[in-house]
C-alpha cells in the first residue's frame, strides 16, 4: 500500500468487520476523552476543529447562495453555489480550526483509532 494511504491501516480492523460497530453518542466520546489522558486531548481537539468546519460550511454555503441569487436569480445556480460554497467553507473552516487549535501537534488518526478500539471493547468485543 502506498505511503499516502498508510493511515488507512489504522482503521482496517474496524472497517472490515462482519457486524458494524453500534452508534455512539457524544457522552460516549466524552467518557473516552476523560478516561484516556494520552489520546483524549487529541480527540477533543479534533472535535473542536470539526466545529470550525461546520460553521465554515454554513457561512460559505449561505453567502455564495446569496450572491448567486442576487446576481442571477437562477434557482439551479443558487443550488450549485450552495454546494460549492459549503465545500469551500468546510475546507477553509477546517484549515482555520487546525491552525487555531494547533492540530499539527496531535496524531488525530491514532487518537480516533484508539477511540474506535475502546468503543469496540465497550460495545461487545471483537467481531
Amino acid at each position: 500500500m502506498p505511503e499516502f494511504f498508510s493511515s488507512l491501516e489504522s482503521y482496517s480492523r474496524f472497517l472490515k468487520r462482519d457486524k458494524p460497530l453500534p452508534s455512539w453518542t457524544d457522552a460516549d466520546v466524552e467518557e473516552f476523552i476523560s478516561s484516556d489522558a494520552v489520546h483524549g486531548p487529541a480527540l477533543k481537539t479534533a472535535r473542536e476543529v470539526a466545529k470550525f468546519g461546520a460553521v465554515g460550511s454554513i457561512v460559505g454555503g449561505v453567502t455564495t447562495t446569496g450572491w448567486a441569487w442576487r446576481y442571477s436569480k437562477s434557482p439551479h445556480g443558487a443550488l450549485l453555489s450552495l454546494g460549492f460554497g459549503a465545500i469551500c467553507g468546510w475546507t477553509f473552516g477546517q484549515e482555520i480550526g487546525s491552525h487555531w487549535h494547533q492540530l499539527y501537534r496531535y496524531n488525530t488518526v491514532n487518537a480516533q483509532a484508539k477511540f474506535l478500539e475502546w468503543w469496540q471493547n465497550k460495545a461487545g468485543g471483537q467481531s
